[in-house]
């Protein structure tokens, strides 16, 4: 009896982790909040904007997972596809090859990966998560590079396994899988994507 109510209690939290739950009415996620009430002001005085609407804020982040044995094994994509919406909490789009190379026995037009995008408070929720937990869970971390930014104000950061998102389950997981994730600012220059970055936590290699 025991054991069936315990198995009935790890259903429902994967059936949540798959699909959260609505937020109450007014929610605000705490590093929002937190932009709102501090960020925009020390970006103000750091840069001598003269209005807090000229500082740069988060416009949206973009998960691409890859799936290069998904030409070969269709199931390596569903699986793909279940990891990236546990993670980002809203379900991603296929990715597909733009153009046929015969050395990798690729297609055009043939899935190669799936890509979500988050904006709003999903999107710092996911920052928030990325920065407080998952990174601090990679081994030996000391820090992520300062040189990753693209000279308009958006940062790559490349994340080599899935497994450092506490809701990805290691006994269900087919295969280790990495993950590109670009965080798109409105800054004008790297320079105001940084501050803005880090203020809001990003943990930067010193």
């Amino acid at each position: 009896m025991a054991e069936t109510k315990k198995t009935a209690v790890k259903a429902a939290e994967k059936k949540a982790a798959a699909k959260p739950a609505k937020k109450a009415e007014g929610y605000t996620p705490r590093l929002q909040q937190k932009y709102k009430d501090t960020v925009v002001a020390e970006l103000v005085k750091e840069f001598g904007y003269t209005t807090p609407m000229m500082a740069p804020r988060l416009e949206k982040i973009v998960i691409n997972m890859g799936v290069g044995d998904a030409t070969q094994n269709s199931k390596a994509l569903d699986d793909a596809v279940n990891d990236l919406t546990i993670l980002a909490g809203q379900k991603p789009v296929i990715t597909k090859a733009k153009k046929s190379i015969a050395t990798f026995k690729l297609r055009e037009g043939q899935a190669i990966g799936c890509k979500v995008t988050l904006r709003g408070a999903r999107m710092y929720e996911f920052l928030d998560k990325l920065v407080s937990i998952a990174l601090p869970r990679v081994r030996d971390f000391r820090g992520i590079s300062k040189n990753a930014f693209d000279g308009h104000g958006n940062y790559t950061l490349g994340v080599k396994e899935q497994l450092i998102f506490p809701e990805i389950d290691y006994d269900k997981v087919g295969k280790v899988r990495g993950m590109d994730i670009v965080v798109v600012t409105t800054a004008r220059s790297d320079k105001e994507a940084y501050a803005l970055l880090d203020k809001l936590g990003m943990p930067f290699r010193k």
